[in-house]
């Protein structure tokens, strides 16, 4: 979901978030956001079962939260590649699974 802030009529950053990313792939998406110009706004750990428990720091235990990113830029076009690169891992796990399964 992209969301973009304005201020005074001016885009001051542009936002993207990455809901329910999984725990093997924050490493290597908070250095590629550093890599293309981008700064890792916010994690938060959401309860699947509980709205109202969101924890800004990894719990104890893990297990029933999904883990939402918050990826900023003053540039929205590095936005749009890393969600580019970002499903193309998506998309190539997947292809690997399958591949491991069949």
């Amino acid at each position: 979901m992209l969301v973009e802030k304005y201020i005074n009529g001016f885009n001051q950053r542009s936002r993207l978030e990455f809901k329910n990313v999984a725990k093997d792939i924050i490493p290597w998406l908070e250095r590629t956001a550093e890599e293309n110009n981008c700064s890792v706004d916010k994690k938060e750990w959401k309860s699947k079962y509980n709205s109202y428990v969101i924890y800004d720091y990894e719990p104890f235990c893990s297990d029933g939260f999904e883990i939402n990113i918050t990826v900023s830029s003053h540039d929205i076009n590095y936005l749009y590649f890393l969600k580019f690169l970002y499903n193309n891992k998506l998309d190539t796990i997947e292809y690997l699974n399958n591949c491991i399964e069949n």
